[in-house]
């Protein structure tokens, strides 16, 4: 697919002024919420700045929150999302139980408990049905020309095996992804950002002839 600032219409020269951009959207793999830096958080004598936020009332940028509990790997995929998608409502995250979620959402302590609850597992309904419904609203709101681009594992069925059968062809995840681990993707996340370059997207269903990447 070619993306370029214009789209020329059919028979013309000069772009429309009313056409519109194909957009693309990324879908943010959750952290883990049950990891050794989720706990910080959960402990009652925390005092640092992020602990005490996400026991306010106000909450914190479930982002923040997200980045924190997964490190490098989460926040390669916030900073990518951030500097290459048109908007910020074009960066989304999976969350465990609450389906898509915008980054800047606000939680607290009590739903990063829920999210430790609940298996990031395509079988296990309290992860699928959420995020099923928001992903069907989505694809909804997606002209034929959008993408959707999967930041997250590719070596399981707990996103693909949902997201597959909603997006479709429109479902994209990164070459580079193939045969890296979280650590490494995150590293190359940042590195294209710091390089100001897009990676290279493929459909997802590509990856049935491609071998998976080691880890989930």
């Amino acid at each position: 697919m070619a993306w370029s600032r214009e789209r020329m219409s059919v028979g013309s020269r000069r772009a429309s002024p009313r056409a519109r951009l194909p957009q693309r959207v990324f879908l943010l793999s959750p952290a883990n919420c049950n990891g050794k830096r989720a706990q910080l958080l959960f402990r009652e004598d925390a005092a640092f700045d992020l602990a005490r936020r996400i026991r306010s009332s106000a909450g914190a940028p479930l982002g923040e929150v997200f980045s924190f509990v997964s490190g490098l790997y989460f926040r390669g995929k916030l900073t990518y999302a951030s500097s290459f998608a048109s908007t910020l409502d074009h960066a989304r995250i999976i969350t465990p139980g609450d389906g898509l979620e915008r980054t800047g959402t606000a939680v607290r302590l009590d739903d990063l408990a829920r999210y430790a609850a609940v298996s990031i597992d395509a079988a296990e309904s309290r992860y699928r049905l959420p995020l099923v419904r928001d992903c069907r609203r989505l694809a909804r709101g997606l002209s034929p020309d959008d993408e959707v681009v999967l930041l997250g594992s590719i070596a399981t069925p707990k996103y693909l095996a949902i997201l597959e059968p909603i997006f479709g062809d429109r479902l994209r995840v990164p070459r580079d992804f193939i045969g890296r681990g979280d650590m490494s993707r995150g590293a190359l996340l940042l590195r294209a950002v710091r390089a100001a370059s897009e990676l290279e997207y493929i459909s997802a269903r590509a990856l049935r002839a491609e071998p998976a990447d080691p880890l989930p």
